[in-house]
């Protein structure tokens, strides 16, 4: 028994344990080839929460999503996956990760199969054989985004929307607590976006969390809980969506004013240079 609680005979009670954002940076900076691109964010991402990077092309998104995870190197500042820098993290099947396109090597090729299925890899131990459980997991990613009837196909013969479909299924395939996409709707067609918004919705509804590029938001958008707009690499506006739909805040507006415009036509369409 501790001096004070003799003295007082009461025991003191335990603070609650607090819950680390799943992502944070801390005044950020990242300079590329002496170009600074990011320069000083500020941000925290608590667990559950679904947000969008949005701005021009030049803003810095592709580099800020890199940065957080450690792919990118920090030239000043610290970031945090669950509270620890990515240096030192080490649980890694928490993060899906989509990047914008698919790394297509030479020699054997790879199937569709089977490049979904390296999103279990962080799930697996070392020498541990395919689990009926890991083959369940494949097949309800390739469902989700309807590649099932490709699952042996070589992705090489794939077009571009479909290997983007290809990433989405490889991180739904690890059943991470979060999912970092970097434009996953690019190339993709209206149905297919419309299906990625139904798993979202369903991956939402059990608590992930989401951050995610994108010049437009299209079916996604009602899902979208906080927009963070870039511009010159720096934060430009940090909030809750408008309630009106098609409504973004305009990276080349001031930042607290929110105006209304047609995303497929503006500066943060698909058919815009990023």
């Amino acid at each position: 028994m501790t001096p004070s609680v003799q003295a007082t005979g009461v025991t003191p009670q335990q603070s609650p344990a607090v819950t680390p954002p799943a992502f944070a940076m801390a005044a950020g900076h990242v300079s590329l080839d002496g170009r600074p691109v990011l320069r000083g964010i500020d941000l925290r991402i608590a667990p559950g929460e679904v947000v969008a990077v949005l701005g021009a092309n030049g803003s810095g998104k592709s580099t800020l999503i890199r940065a957080l995870l450690g792919l990118t190197p920090l030239s000043a500042g610290s970031a945090e996956l669950y509270g620890e820098p990515p240096a030192r993290f080490r649980d890694w099947w928490r993060i899906g990760y989509v990047p914008q396109r698919l790394s297509v090597g030479g020699g054997v090729p790879a199937t569709v199969r089977e490049v979904v299925a390296s999103g279990r890899v962080a799930r697996q131990r070392r020498l541990r054989r395919t689990s009926a459980d890991d083959r369940s997991a494949v097949a309800r990613a390739l469902d989700a985004v309807g590649l099932t009837d490709r699952a042996g196909d070589p992705v090489g013969r794939l077009s571009g929307g479909q290997q983007q479909r290809v990433l989405i299924a490889r991180a739904l395939a690890g059943e991470p607590d979060a999912f970092v996409m970097d434009e996953p709707t690019a190339g993709v067609d209206a149905e297919n976006q419309r299906q990625l918004a139904g798993t979202l919705t369903t991956l939402v509804k059990q608590g992930k969390t989401v951050l995610l590029v994108a010049h437009e938001l299209g079916p996604m958008e009602p899902l979208i809980t906080r927009s963070v707009v870039l511009r010159d690499g720096r934060i430009a506006f940090d909030g809750a969506p408008p309630d009106e739909p098609g409504c973004h805040p305009h990276p080349g507006h001031e930042h607290d004013r929110v105006h209304a415009y047609d995303v497929s036509g503006g500066p943060m369409s698909s058919g815009a240079a990023q």
